[in-house]
């Protein structure tokens, strides 16, 4: 008799391989098949898996405390790791809230943002404008604001409509208008929204400077970000990048904002904030917004019991030190470079790859029935984790996203650690390419690919 699930898995009833240890970029299940990493689990595990510093570190901390309530004790770990950030961040983000995921991250920064404007005694401006294809979390303050139309369907009566204006979607722009004409377009909605609401009520403005799972690393042209800044200045509006995907080198920055030259009032990190070896996340508030609360309350509201955890605080500082000492960000790089060549050159041979986009080691494949129409996939097709599910069958994790067309279309984020090795991404695309062409002679064989087309 088969023993019953206790465990509630992403979808019940089905059978997953056991995870049993992991390496480097691989991650090896109880058979002992190898995966090649190439999601870093969630976007994550920036430095790979299996690192001994960090090993070390971990066992190192426990002997000396892994508790201790920040209402009663602060802990030498929390404060070098909220100073070195401090010295990483751009301007005068020089504060840390620390927190135990993204979406606790995402909506401490909401509520931050809110105080700041109360303690200014402005109490009208509590109204969070977010953008449609955006993911922040899934607790209910950050799911108010995240624009992923499938995440949001169930409990949409609960939500805030936070998201309403149009992400900077560069490969569905109207034809006769360039890259930079649509990201001035885009940024523009976010004045309109300003206005239309009334700007007493606006308290901020959210976004992922380059968007995740609700759109497959769409990245806006060189021009949006400073004019979303010059727009939130005019009407004073704070400005939060969400950085829980994309901080801490994942795109061959720092921090991903920084490829505009822009800097926010607030920012928020997990993910690769931690890579994954404890759970750790933090909202960085700049001089500007800690300003009136000091003068003020002097209390944040909010905070959770494992806020600021020693464990927790001891391995993300020693994360960022492997990140610093082994050059990743400038590795993420180089090698995001070499692996956007590679997947360029991969979706030439394929009708069914629309666009390839990102920075760094944070890529988005989009696929399409017709690339020269750019028409998506029915949903009922589930290309996404088709190609998914032929990649993990030869060894491949890739992460699933969506298209970004009103909460359809189909996407995957190709994203592996920071250490990969080009010798490795060869074998990475090389069998991405075997999954695709696979899924592409199913679709044929099914009368559902473009007839029209010949390759």
């Amino acid at each position: 008799m088969k023993e019953r699930d206790h465990l509630i898995k992403p979808i019940l009833g089905k059978r997953y391989p056991m995870a049993a240890s992991a390496k480097g970029i691989y991650i090896y299940d109880q058979d002992g098949k190898k995966y090649i990493d190439g999601s870093s689990g969630a976007v994550t595990v920036s430095i790979g898996h299996g690192v001994q510093e960090v090993i070390n570190e971990t066992l190192a901390q426990a002997e000396k405390i892994s508790f201790s309530y920040r209402s009663q004790f602060t802990n030498e770990p929390a404060e070098k790791l909220a100073k070195k950030l401090s010295q990483l961040a751009p301007g005068d983000l020089n504060w840390s809230f620390f927190v135990n995921s993204g979406s606790e991250a995402t909506e401490t920064a909401m509520k931050i943002a809110i105080q700041y404007w109360q303690e200014k005694g402005k109490l009208k401006k509590d109204r969070i404008i977010s953008r449609w294809s955006s993911y922040h979390g899934i607790t209910m303050g950050a799911l108010s604001m995240s624009g992923h139309v499938l995440r949001r369907q169930r409990f949409s009566s609960l939500l805030a409509d936070y998201p309403s204006v149009s992400a900077p979607y560069t490969y569905r722009r109207p034809e006769h208008v360039t890259e930079e004409e649509w990201g001035f377009l885009c940024a523009q909605e976010l004045e309109t929204e300003i206005r239309r609401i009334g700007a007493e009520r606006v308290a901020a403005f959210i976004a992922e400077p380059i968007i995740g799972a609700a759109g497959g690393a769409i990245t806006p042209p060189a021009n949006y970000y400073q004019k979303i800044k010059e727009i939130c200045e005019r009407y004073d509006v704070l400005f939060i990048a969400d950085e829980v995907m994309t901080g801490i080198g994942r795109t061959g920055k720092m921090f991903a904002i920084e490829h505009w030259n822009v800097t926010p009032d607030l920012i928020t990190l997990g993910k690769g904030m931690s890579s994954g070896y404890t759970p750790m996340a933090a909202t960085l508030v700049s001089d500007k917004v800690m300003e009136p609360i000091l003068k003020g309350s002097k209390t944040i509201m909010g905070g959770h019991t494992y806020s600021a955890n020693p464990q927790s605080a001891a391995v993300a500082l020693k994360v960022i030190e492997y990140v610093e000492k082994h050059q990743l960000v400038e590795k993420a790089e180089e090698q995001g470079n070499y692996l956007m060549s590679k997947l360029k050159a991969l979706s030439e041979s394929f009708e069914l790859i629309g666009d390839i986009r990102g920075k760094g080691l944070l890529i988005g494949m989009e696929f399409v029935a017709n690339r020269e129409k750019k028409n998506p996939y029915p949903p009922e097709l589930d290309v996404t984790n088709r190609v998914i599910e032929h990649a993990f069958d030869k060894g491949l994790l890739v992460y699933p996203a969506s298209g970004a067309i009103n909460g359809m279309g189909d996407a995957i984020i190709i994203s592996p650690p920071l250490v990969i090795t080009k010798g490795e991404l060869d074998r990475l695309v090389d069998i991405l390419e075997a999954a695709i062409s696979e899924v592409q002679c199913e679709l044929r064989l099914e009368g559902k690919a473009d007839p029209t087309v010949q390759l």
